[in-house]
């Protein structure tokens, strides 16, 4: 992996840090007790988000942050 930088809004930042413990809870909580598990944090989703953004390269138009998100339906 290649390192990134990225400035995001402080929402951003803080519902990605929520979000990440919370789908790190339920990832412990569902397998069994010691098992060994993939880390889920910030930059999992980050990735994640990536992945689903170069999907939809085709439907992207715009100029502006807005517009590109409007595009993509955000």
């Amino acid at each position: 992996m290649e390192r990134k930088e990225a400035r995001l809004r402080e929402d951003q930042v803080a519902e990605l840090n929520r979000l990440a413990r919370q789908l790190a809870r339920a990832a412990r909580r569902a397998r069994p007790t010691g098992a060994p598990g993939e880390r889920i944090t910030d930059n999992t989703l980050i990735r994640v988000a990536v992945d689903l953004l170069l999907g939809k390269a085709e439907q992207l138009r715009g100029t502006t942050e807005d517009e590109l998100r409007r595009s993509v339906g955000l």
